[in-house]
């Protein structure tokens, strides 16, 4: 009997990159193995979308759609591309409304992407029908998406194969158009037989193309994908070294390796797929990468936290120096998704998770709530799969000012004239920008970060590998040229011969400098919480009210205000713009 041809979409070069890297990767560094996975046989890939399309403009200096244009130049004109949205967020951690929904299916179009995979973290319909159609009317296929995961053990109500097959049924009765389907596992925490169950019930109710997309992180990976091939998938995703297994897709080796003597196999050139596997690991060999994103964690499934959420909150702890804090972060997370509605862990409600467990962990639980976990309970996002427990409801609209609402987030955005592609046209005018499609869009994903790249003060900000400083020369002799002119050095202990004249140094500790304290009329205003200053609202000589936002410090992509104590006039600003600052620096004076 013939085996089944399973096909394969390689997720290297986004999913693998943000799993690893938090996709800070150059385009110039990667672009020719995309060359090489072509030139191996490789035709699916997934190309941009989610987190790529912002973090070209935040960390790579690059426009992202001249990036997909880059790709697809690279992977040549047959290759199926394919990108992520996220339902009405499509790909910015906020939602749109409906005229930016269609303006970016109509981008991602322009620029040679030709599906696009498109889910909502709470699996709300309504979320998906919109959205789903902007991309067919734009011409590209549209890939129909439920996003699964496992609730910590004691949970029931939600995320199981009855709730997938009636979310499935919702989403086909609103007879929202699509050309395929997937099952998309952001954490890796899903069980092979609710895997299997799930897509067993897919099939029956289309017959058209299915995909299963998991991730290593909890070690179940190959189990769930073995299970979605029986239950009838036609397509996995697979990853390339050094962007596979661990917190990203298993290898497309490994999975063929896996079935070897199965009734499956995917139609690959082995040796090609090696050799294009080191030159991946070669372009990445000086990127920084994070030990964890090599392994299997076991509290996984407790707190389901996916692989492209994952290595960037680390990386981003590690920026801040708190990376002692991520184990209980992780632990805390299980206690947010209990409580919090039971929404997908993927993005952005992922983060929404980690935030209001990192909040948790620095500030006392539930003391501070988290904007994008704080709406999704009070249903700005949609309706969550299960109902999110009342007291955090109740603090959440005590903190944030809102009250619950029912109505869907379309209804809200579209009604709001600060999320109109008008709004945005007028803040690329009020900075003497183009008023382009493209300029829009980048506008309504990337806010401040996005209008600063178009002003050309974007900046790069990969991760790099920590070299070994040079050991300082304690004796011997040396060529030395300063301004241009060459002289003799030699180096003696104490003893210094610049052309054959002696000096004698004496080197010892500089006493630290410390900054004059202040009077005892002056009082210091300090961080809370390590991060970035992103916005000084004051200046010297300023005077305040209690309860002023004096600066904004970004942490965890948390913009936190950083609140006046009381009534008083600011003597000195210890800090500018962009400076990295711990908890409890002092941050200005005030009397």
């Amino acid at each position: 009997m013939a085996k089944k041809l399973v096909n394969f979409m390689c997720t290297a070069f986004r999913d693998g990159f943000q799993s690893v890297f938090g996709m800070r990767v150059l385009p110039k560094d990667y672009m020719p193995v995309v060359e090489a996975a072509r030139d191996a046989g490789i035709r699916y890939f997934e190309a941009g979308g989610g987190a790529a399309f912002q973090s070209a403009f935040f960390y790579c200096n690059r426009n992202a759609f001249d990036v997909m244009d880059d790709f697809r130049r690279a992977a040549g004109p047959d290759a199926n591309l394919q990108t992520l949205a996220r339902g009405i967020n499509v790909v910015g951690l906020d939602s749109m409304s409906t005229d930016l929904i269609k303006l970016h299916a109509k981008l991602f179009k322009k620029h040679g992407m030709t599906t696009i995979r498109n889910f909502d973290a709470l699996n709300d319909p309504n979320n998906l029908i919109v959205s789903g159609r902007a991309i067919v009317e734009a011409g590209l296929k549209h890939q129909l998406t439920i996003a699964i995961m496992s609730l910590p053990p004691g949970c029931t109500g939600a995320h199981d194969p009855d709730f997938y097959e009636q979310r499935l049924r919702a989403v086909l009765d609103a007879d929202i158009p699509f050309d395929s389907l997937c099952l998309k596992d952001a954490s890796g925490t899903c069980t092979p037989v609710i895997v299997h169950e799930t897509i067993k019930r897919m099939r029956k109710l289309t017959d058209k193309p299915i995909s299963f997309h998991t991730h290593e992180t909890a070690g179940t990976s190959l189990l769930c994908i073995m299970s979605a091939l029986e239950a009838g998938a036609d397509t996995i995703d697979a990853s390339m070294a050094p962007v596979s297994g661990g917190t990203c897709s298993p290898d497309i080796l490994t999975v063929w390796h896996a079935l070897r003597g199965t009734d499956f196999e995917i139609d690959i050139d082995v040796d090609k797929v090696r050799a294009t596997e080191e030159m991946l690991k070669e372009a990445l060999s000086e990127y920084l990468l994070p030990p964890e994103a090599t392994k299997v964690d076991a509290r996984v499934p407790w707190s389901p936290l996916p692989g492209g959420a994952l290595t960037a909150n680390t990386q981003m702890m590690r920026d801040n120096g708190i990376l002692d804090k991520f184990p209980a972060v992780v632990d805390a997370m299980e206690e947010v998704v209990r409580k919090g509605g039971y929404g997908t862990s993927v993005t952005p409600v992922s983060q929404f998770y980690f935030q209001q467990a990192f909040n948790n962990v620095m500030l006392g639980p539930w003391k501070k709530i988290a904007e994008g976990y704080g709406k999704m309970v009070l249903g700005y996002f949609g309706r969550t799969p299960h109902a999110p427990d009342p007291e955090v409801v109740k603090i959440a609209a005590e903190q944030l000012g809102r009250e619950p609402t029912t109505k869907t987030p379309l209804e809200i955005n579209d009604a709001d004239p600060n999320k109109q592609i008008g709004h945005f046209k007028q803040i690329l005018k009020d900075n003497g920008l183009p008023e382009t499609d493209e300029n829009i869009f980048i506008a309504a994903a990337c806010g401040d970060k996005g209008i600063a790249f178009l002003k050309g003060e974007g900046k790069i900000g990969v991760r790099y590998k920590e070299k070994a400083k040079p050991v300082a020369a304690t004796a011997g002799n040396f060529d030395v040229t300063v301004n241009g002119k060459a002289y003799k050095v030699g180096l003696n202990g104490d003893v210094v011969t610049v052309d054959g004249h002696d000096y004698t140094v004496k080197v010892g500790e500089a006493a630290a400098a410390s900054a004059p304290a202040a009077s005892g009329a002056e009082k210091t205003v300090v961080s809370p919480v390590p991060g970035t200053i992103t916005k000084i609202n004051v200046s010297e000589g300023q005077s305040f009210k209690k309860g002023d936002a004096l600066a904004i410090v970004e942490v965890m992509k948390m913009e936190s205000p950083i609140p006046a104590p009381e009534d008083g006039k600011i003597v000195k600003i210890a800090v500018k713009k962009g400076d990295q600052v711990t908890a409890g620096l002092t941050l200005m004076t005030y009397a």
